[in-house]
C-alpha cells in the first residue's frame, strides 16, 4: 500500500463549526503545523484543512447544512501536560478533567471551542 506523503494509515477527520479557527487553536496549544488549507472553488468559503501534530495528521472540514458537526475525542502525548493544559484553557478550551497523576502518566482533559475533547498526557 502506498500512502500520500505525511499521512498515517488512519487519520481522524473532523467536521467543525469555525473549522478555520481550528488551525489557530491547535497551533497555539500543540504546536501544530499547517499542511493544507483549501476553499470551495471560486469562493472564500473554507472547505478542507490538514494539520500535523508531531508525526500525526488530522484532517478537518467546515460544517454546513449538508454536513453537520462531527467531533472527536483525541488522545495526545505532550512533553508537559500541565503547561499544555494551561495553553488549551488560555486558548478557549474548558476543563473536562484536571491534570492529575495516573498509572499511565500525568493526564487531564479539555474540550476545545470546536467541541472536540483532548486527553492531554505526559509520560
Amino acid at each position: 500500500m502506498k500512502l500520500p506523503a505525511g499521512h498515517q494509515q488512519v487519520i481522524p477527520y473532523l467536521i467543525l463549526k469555525n473549522a478555520e479557527g481550528f488551525f489557530d487553536f491547535t497551533s497555539k496549544v500543540f504546536g501544530a503545523k499547517e499542511i493544507l488549507r483549501s476553499y470551495r472553488e471560486g469562493t472564500k468559503e473554507f472547505q478542507h484543512g490538514e494539520i500535523r501534530i508531531g508525526d500525526s495528521a488530522i484532517m478537518f472540514g467546515q460544517s454546513s447544512a449538508d454536513w453537520g458537526s462531527d467531533n472527536a475525542g483525541l488522545f495526545v502525548y505532550v512533553e508537559d501536560a500541565d503547561a499544555t493544559f494551561k495553553k488549551a484553557l488560555d486558548a478557549g478550551a474548558t476543563e473536562v478533567m484536571p491534570v492529575t497523576d495516573q498509572s499511565y502518566g500525568r493526564s487531564g482533559g479539555v474540550k476545545d471551542p470546536f467541541g472536540n475533547t483532548w486527553w492531554i498526557t505526559a509520560v
